[in-house]
């Protein structure tokens, strides 16, 4: 499948960070559905540093392969900053890398609320340094959403992997 070229040049330059950075990647996925993983291993080469990721679509998904509480998702639901958090940390704490990028969120068109509209997303990076959180609203239909979603996520691992 051929990805967008901008995020096809987002992908080969996240790759070639973590490459120079020699750290490895694990993607815990919701909303994205593997896309994350799927554009980092479009580049060639990717494998020396994507160790793989979990897409973790279903509540249950997220509780049996990375072991988010069951708590944190009646409490917050699974878009909300805790679950994204505990995303990215389960992930990292399963796979053992260097880095965790989770991302949860609405894409639509249907599913939205006045509290959590289509186009919300989390995002959770983490690193043996902590885990850091961001909170996006995008617009447009949800193949528009899970793109800027991938971009935004790749973004990430490129700032931490230039860090």
């Amino acid at each position: 499948m051929k990805l967008p070229d901008d995020v096809a040049a987002l992908a080969a330059e996240t790759v070639a960070a973590l490459k120079a950075a020699r750290m490895t990647v694990v993607t815990a996925e919701s909303c994205t559905g593997g896309l994350v993983a799927g554009a980092m291993t479009a580049v060639p080469g990717s494998s020396e540093v994507v160790y793989g990721g979990f897409v973790t679509y279903a509540n249950e998904a997220k509780i049996s392969m990375i072991g988010v509480p069951f708590g944190l998702l009646r409490e917050h639901g699974a878009v909300s900053k805790p679950v994204a958090v505990a995303m990215a940390e389960g992930a990292l704490g399963t796979a053992g890398t260097h880095l965790a990028i989770a991302v949860t969120g609405v894409a639509g068109p249907d599913g939205g609320t006045a509290e959590k509209p289509v186009g919300l997303v989390h995002f959770a990076l983490a690193s043996e340094d902590g885990t850091k959180h961001l909170k996006k609203q995008f617009a447009g239909d949800r193949d528009a959403i899970r793109q800027q979603s991938v971009v935004q996520a790749l973004r990430m691992l490129l700032k931490a992997a230039a860090a």
